[in-house]
């Protein structure tokens, strides 16, 4: 099960590397929401969903944090090279917290991908979802806890 709603963000420790600079939890819990996205470089939807997460950050560049967690799903997934070279193919310029020993998987209790996690700028959980497509409830979540209205 996924961390429950409103569960405060974890500590964004553990990674085996960052790719695109770093972020603490203090960098982005008290100013402004965050989404965290999960990916891997073995998972088909996780490269179709890619642009959609891309608008979002490019969009609300502004207004929300965006952070990927390259999120392996077996042997072939931990070769670094391969993930910054699907992660250049696919313009991920968010910083990426590469979790080869699944520190931030096990503590936002993930288990697929795609998955993400919007937090408000509280850092609080407002909404997961996982798996493929899903996009207009996802904007319409990230809307919401940006307090964009939405047209009609």
């Amino acid at each position: 099960m996924p961390l429950k709603l409103r569960s405060p963000m974890p500590e964004l420790t553990g990674a085996t590397t960052w790719l695109n600079g770093e972020v603490k939890r203090e960098d982005l819990v008290g100013n402004k929401p965050t989404l965290i996205h999960f990916w891997s470089i073995s998972c088909g939807l996780c490269k179709e969903a890619m642009p959609d997460v891309n608008n979002f950050r490019d969009e609300y560049s502004d207004k929300l944090h965006v952070v990927a967690v390259h999120m392996p799903r077996s042997e072939k997934d931990l070769d670094l090279d391969e993930v910054k070279r699907v992660a250049a193919e696919h313009d991920i310029t968010q910083p990426i917290f590469v979790d080869n020993d699944h520190k931030l998987t096990d503590a936002l209790e993930n288990e697929y991908v795609p998955a993400y996690y919007v937090f408000d700028r509280e850092g609080q959980l407002r909404h997961f979802q996982a798996g493929g497509g899903g996009m207009k409830m996802l904007t319409k979540r990230v809307n919401r806890v940006l307090g964009v209205k939405e047209d009609k």
